[in-house]
This record gives structure tokens, sequence and C-alpha cells, in this order.
């Protein structure tokens, strides 16, 4: 079943039984070198493409997939973070993929950061994306109203319906919870975001890969419990090309996160988003400039 989940972006989702449990996932046709995309929480296999509606699928494979306790893939197939990292390689086995590199976005951090850690010669490349590299639980910034908007159906509902009409309402709503800034910055990132069809259009989308609810319940409370009980997670033991992007006012995983992982992963690269929100690499005046940084690391790092 194609669902279009961008313009000009569709998925076609599959579940595979693997040693490790079955997967829900989606791989673009081609024969260039695979990019794997761990999604953040409240998401799923749709997130995961959206996310990497960047990446140049003339040049390469994008497997999206969703991670346990999301949409089709069962909670069971991997409640831990090295569960999930063991999962991801036996997804590669299943599918005839000996290597990939692995992008991550917020909660989607962990387990591709294990994954490079626990199967070394899996990973070509690991590009984070303001990820989760410690002790994580829901921004202060987020209070109880919207929590309730996100986390819930009818809330999700509501949301859609706000974006659709109200776009400008909808992502005040975004930056005021994702991110630190003072009302002239606020005012700034909105004309940006509002004038920019490209950052408009994967903001409806994003929005979409959030709802329904319900069929992401159970990932979202299995991410947050096990993060409550993170302190930093061992990246210093990562030894693929590691290029780490975080933006500099991100309200939701914070600015450290990134700093951590960039600072502790040997011979690590990075690109600091300037004023950016959680959702600084799609929605900020920032956001070419890190989308072909990314690119470019890629190319670079191309193992064909």
């Amino acid at each position: 079943m194609n669902l279009e989940v961008m313009p000009g972006i569709s998925i076609d989702p599959q579940i595979i039984e693997t040693q490790r449990g079955p997967v829900e996932y989606d791989l673009t046709p081609g024969d260039g070198p695979v990019i794997l995309c761990s999604h953040g929480g409240l998401g799923g296999v749709d997130q995961a493409r959206v996310m990497a509606g960047w990446v140049d699928t003339t040049r390469f494979r994008v497997l999206s997939v969703s991670r346990p306790g999301y949409l089709g893939t069962p909670l069971a197939s991997g409640p831990t973070i090295e569960d999930q990292a063991d999962l991801f390689a036996a997804l590669l086995t299943s599918l005839g993929i000996q290597k990939a590199a692995v992008m991550s976005a917020s909660a989607g951090g962990p387990p591709a950061y294990i994954f490079a850690i626990q199967h070394p010669e899996r990973v070509w490349a690991l590009v984070a994306i303001d990820s989760v590299s410690g002790y994580y639980d829901m921004p202060e910034t987020a209070g109880p109203i919207t929590q309730a908007l996100f986390v819930t159906d009818w809330g999700q509902k509501l949301v859609k319906k706000i974006g659709e009409k109200r776009p400008d309402l909808f992502l005040k709503q975004i930056f005021q919870s994702e991110a630190y800034f003072t009302k002239e910055q606020l005012a700034k990132h909105l004309k940006f975001a509002l004038g920019s069809e490209q950052a408009k259009a994967f903001v409806m989308a994003f929005m979409n890969t959030m709802n329904p609810y319900k069929p992401r319940k159970a990932g979202t409370e299995n991410d947050m419990a096990v993060y409550r009980e993170l302190t930093h997670l061992p990246v210093q033991n990562i030894r693929c090309p590691s290029l780490i992007i975080h933006g500099t006012h991100d309200a939701d995983v914070k600015f450290y996160d990134g700093v951590y992982a960039y600072e502790h992963i040997p011979n690590a690269e990075r690109f600091w988003i300037e004023e950016g929100s959680h959702l600084g690499f799609w929605i900020n005046p920032h956001s070419a400039e890190a989308q072909a940084a990314a690119r470019d690391f890629l190319e670079r790092h191309n193992p064909k």
C-alpha cells in the first residue's frame, strides 16, 4: 500500500520476520549504499522517511524503520536500546544488506549510537541529528496542555486541524515547546518558516507522522521509561565516521547532548545550527546549509 508522506515522497511499508522478531520497514529502490533511519518519539516508518527527505535517493537507498512499539513493529522485537540495535542488524541481514549508514533524530539516537558500537562491521557512517545521548525526560517547556495535545488521539486530531487551518499557530506552538527563543527570535523563525514552502511542507508531513497516537503509544512510553534511566551512552566506543548535528537552542533534546557526543566520539565532525530548535535541521534559516553538510559528509564516506 503506497502512502504519500510528503509531496513527491511515498512509502510502501512491509513487515519482515527477522531473527530478532518482526520489523516494519520501507526501502527505496536502487543499488546505492543504504542509509538506515532511526526515527524519534511519536514516530514510525513514516516519520523516518520524512526525516530523510533531504537524502538524494539517486545516490543512496533510504531504509526507513518503525522502531519497536511503533506502528507495525511490536515492542517485543526490541524493548531495550541494545535489543533495538541488534534488531537493526537483524533487519539488514534479512534484507541481504551488508552495511548501512545510520541516521538518527531525537529519541532515535540511543539505538543508533548503540548499533554503531555493537555492530561496527555493519555501519559505514553515522549522522546524529538533535539526538539523545544520555538521560532524557519530557522538556520543561512542554507543559501539560502541550503534552495532552501530542500524546492523545483527540489532541493529535485537534493539532492536525489547527495545523491545516492556522499553520502560524501550530508553528508557534512547536517553537515555544521545542526551542529556547526570545520573542524576537520566535518572530524571526515564524516569519522564515511561514515564508518557506519547503519548511511548511515538512511541518505538515511531520505532524501527520505523529497521528494517530495509539499505534505509537507503546514505543513512545517505552522510550521515556528507558531514557529516564540513562546516564551517558558509551559513545567513546564508536569508530565509524560520525557527524553530529544539533541546534544551539534545542529545548527538547538539549544542546549538550550533541556536544557530549561530538566531544567523546573519536574524530567526530560537527555542525551546530545557530538558533536551531529541535527541528532546526528542517525548519531554520540554516537548514539548507546543514543538509548540504550532511550530504557532503555521506558522499565523502560513500563506501562505493
